[in-house]
């Protein structure tokens, strides 16, 4: 069986090579999230094909290249020095080399350093060829079940006010909502969501693509208890948040800071009451204060 598969790789290898691959051009090539299997013959043969290959973290990449025997020139590009590599990489192309442009797992430039290149290459006047392939956000909603549109938001702030304060925003959105979060603050974020999505379900999503990968589905309600039983959180995480229930209008769900202003301006004059609902909900300050001032006007 193995050899029948392999055997049948070769006629794909051989139509990747007849198709067109022009020099002086920056191909975006998604790589595994996880899966070391799950890249396709025509990436392959464009890594192999290619001058230089642009990487997120040449130590990251370099066993995945060597696994299939890709020996191509590694240089890095990352969030620090994208600017300065999109110009050395133009460089590469005014001379007619190849170039691909990768990240540590999926699609470049999707949550990932990689959209300055892209941008700065297409502003030079060069060809641009994304290679379709490995996506966790793609991924990660087709196992999920829910029907629908949804958002792909990303990394949420650091910082918890701000943080606060996007999800906030994000309560007002009629679909699927989808996040990427790192390990050491995925507590704080769930509990964040749980503050903000109270009616909605929350979608866990653990080592996408790999030997213990897990889907756990928890209604926001119960939140606290599941994270009292989960432990220290370890592995690659992405959560997604249920659309608002049928029936509710996201444009109509007021944020919890405006029920709290409303309380507070009972009892306090305005500029107290804005700043105190600031440092108990994380708002921002500007929609704070121009909600309790109309809210004044009003009365």
């Amino acid at each position: 069986m193995t050899t029948t598969i392999l055997s049948s790789l070769e006629p794909l290898w051989q139509h990747a090579a007849g198709q067109s691959f022009p020099k002086s051009t920056l191909y975006v090539v998604a790589t595994p999230i996880g899966n070391l299997s799950d890249i396709t013959v025509r990436a392959l043969y464009v890594l192999s094909l290619c001058d230089v290959i642009a990487c997120e973290d040449t130590r990251h990449s370099k066993p995945l290249l060597q696994q299939y025997g890709i020996t191509a020139n590694l240089i890095s590009v990352h969030q620090h020095n994208e600017d300065e590599a999109a110009s050395s990489l133009i460089n590469r192309l005014h001379a007619g080399e190849r170039v691909a442009l990768i990240s540590d797992a999926g699609t470049p430039a999707v949550s990932d350093p990689g959209a300055r290149v892209v941008a700065a290459v297409r502003a030079a006047g060069f060809n641009v060829v994304p290679l379709a392939g490995a996506s966790a956000v793609v991924t990660a909603m087709s196992g999920a079940g829910l029907e629908g549109g949804f958002l792909f938001e990303g990394f949420l702030p650091n910082k918890s006010q701000a943080r606060a304060s996007r999800l906030e925003v994000l309560a007002h959105v009629d679909a699927h909502l989808v996040f990427y979060e790192a390990p050491h603050r995925l507590l704080a974020t769930i509990e964040a969501m749980a503050a903000v999505f109270m009616d909605r379900q929350l979608v866990v999503v653990k080592e996408l693509s790999k030997l213990h990968e897990k889907f756990m589905f928890i209604n926001m309600a119960d939140v606290s208890v599941w994270l009292a039983s989960e432990g220290a959180p370890r592995g690659e995480y992405l959560l997604i948040v249920s659309a608002p229930p049928k029936g509710a209008s996201a444009a109509g769900v007021e944020p919890l800071w405006q029920k709290t202003v409303e309380v507070l301006l009972e009892e306090l004059p305005l500029k107290q009451a804005v700043a105190l609902a600031v440092k108990l909900t994380g708002a921002q300050k500007n929609a704070v204060y121009a909600y309790a001032l109309n809210l004044k006007n009003a009365d």
